[in-house]
């Protein structure tokens, strides 16, 4: 089984010409200690918690004991992480019972990347916990903790943080609502041929504003600073332009390169106006952080910025948050029966009792318009899913032409655009490795920068050590404010998504 996938699924053990150290465990100073020690333990608690919490509600004894055994499975992988044991994998013997056999670091549960995650291992010399390459050792936490579930008869669909992206969406629903209106209004406009009634000049500066406004509001995954979306319209454009809300919502964006992403999307618009036109998406969180995605798709869609968004999400519940392909389509499940989502209790509320308030007829409205116009896009195939197991692969995005040469292939013969959302997805691109924070972004992305024939936007809130493409001295102006690192060594500023990058390279050109 483990020849033949490797044979689907090229391995490598190094990324190719990387020649910069990555982030270790190892680093006091880092974040990458930082999540080994305190991080991962609290997420395979919880992990733990929810199995226990389904075991209850489970009326299938066989189900149920096969639950305990994960659950077991999971205890005894957290335990080897908090007193620093070598990675190794905790497989079922014939007998049931969870047994540790360092021989297979990682049992074969059927998918094609086993091999690599093995290969890989094998390469790093048994390392312990807290003296491994982080980017390594998050992936293979998720992967390892996949193969609990993959392994089973009656848990092989269960994503173990779904309840938690579930909640996480439902506690956003002022920004929803909010956002739901001003979508509308806007499409509805930009369907009607609004811009038909302005000059050129004025529908070009209202498009590359509305540009910004969208792709901002997918960087920083929230809307709780909703000055933001002050005016979405056509007629009041001017008033957002030069700002003290816009201003105040780029402030804290360190680098920003969206008019050199919005130009090459103009520039293909006006060469192949009737053409395809395809724009992809390396997505990032579900719940609410998908929900803002699909504005920015729906938005790029109907202002014919695209004419085709491709979402690429995980294959396999990962990083807790990451979207799995049963994200969008619990989100459709959602908006197509809003009242119902928000008008049940959730646990919090319904162990305080608390009645949910219920959506007004103007609200259910709005979330019902989403519904229908992100149906209809994904319905005619404007709108697509497509998982592919690379996005969960042990390494960077270094190896991309190599490991996954069809996908790469893909984006760059068929894509304009391809967006990475977030801190993960930063990492990877980067190597996760300690560039100088001066190095240029196209140097840090190695293959996939000048020449590699794809044209990579990066919106990312710092949440980690990596950082690249900053102006002289800026790393250190950074540090040096209280709570960012001072002369610690530690980059702290940047592992708290208070400041952000958005950085673009064109590999096209």
């Amino acid at each position: 089984m483990v020849a033949v996938a490797a044979k689907a699924y090229e391995s490598t053990t190094s990324d190719l010409s990387l020649t910069t150290s990555p982030y270790s465990t190892s680093d006091v100073n880092s974040f990458a200690y930082v999540s080994a020690r305190d991080r991962w333990p609290v997420i395979l608690t919880g992990a733990i918690d929810d199995v226990h919490r389904a075991i209850s509600a489970c009326n299938d004894p066989e189900q149920a004991d096969e639950g305990k055994s994960i659950v077991e499975g999971l205890a005894k992988l957290k335990y080897e992480l908090q007193h620093n044991r070598q990675l190794t994998y905790v497989c079922t013997n014939s007998a049931g019972f969870w047994d540790t056999n360092p021989v297979r670091p990682l049992v074969d549960d059927g998918r094609p990347d086993v091999a690599q995650y093995n290969e890989e291992l094998e390469a790093l010399g048994a390392p312990t916990w807290f003296n491994v390459p982080w980017l390594y050792a998050e992936c293979y936490l998720y992967r390892r903790l996949s193969t609990f579930f993959a392994l089973s008869t009656h848990w092989k669909s269960y994503d173990v943080f779904s309840r938690q992206k579930l909640s996480t969406f439902i506690s956003s629903r002022p920004a929803v609502l909010e956002l739901a209106a001003k979508y509308k209004k806007l499409i509805t406009q930009l369907q009607n041929d609004a811009p038909k009634s302005k000059s050129p000049q004025e529908v070009e500066e209202a498009e590359k504003l509305l540009f910004s406004e969208m792709c901002e509001i997918c960087l920083w995954g929230n809307a709780t600073d909703l000055s933001l979306l002050t005016s979405l319209s056509y007629e009041d454009i001017q008033k957002l332009q030069g700002s003290d809300a816009r201003k105040n919502s780029e402030k804290n964006i360190l680098v920003n390169d969206l008019p050199a992403a919005y130009r090459v999307l103009k520039a293909a618009k006006e060469t192949n106006p009737n053409g395809p036109r395809r724009v992809d998406i390396v997505l990032d969180n579900a719940g609410f952080e998908l929900f803002v995605d699909l504005i920015l798709a729906g938005y790029l869609l109907a202002a014919g910025l695209a004419t085709q968004i491709v979402l690429h999400p995980k294959s396999i519940p990962w990083f807790v948050s990451d979207v799995v392909p049963a994200d969008f389509a619990s989100l459709l499940s959602a908006l197509a029966d809003p009242q119902a989502l928000y008008s049940t209790p959730s646990d919090d509320e319904g162990e305080s009792k608390t009645i949910p308030q219920p959506l007004s007829e103007d609200e259910t409205s709005d979330l019902s318009f989403l519904f229908q116009h992100w149906s209809t896009l994904h319905q005619e195939g404007h709108l697509t899913i497509r998982p592919n197991l690379f996005w969960t692969g042990p390494g960077s995005y270094w190896r991309l032409p190599k490991t996954a040469p069809s996908l790469y292939e893909d984006l760059k013969q068929e894509s304009e655009l391809v967006i990475f959302k977030g801190d993960l997805n930063y990492r990877k691109l980067t190597g996760d490795a300690m560039w100088p924070s001066t190095t240029p972004f196209k140097t840090a992305i190695g293959p996939l920068g000048p020449g590699s024939g794809i044209r990579t936007l990066a919106l990312r809130t710092c949440k980690a050590d990596v950082v690249v493409g900053l102006t002289v001295g800026l790393d250190e102006e950074r540090r040096d404010v209280e709570g960012g690192g001072g002369d610690s060594g530690a980059r702290k500023w940047a592992w708290s998504g208070k400041w952000a990058v958005v950085q673009f390279c064109d590999g096209k050109a």
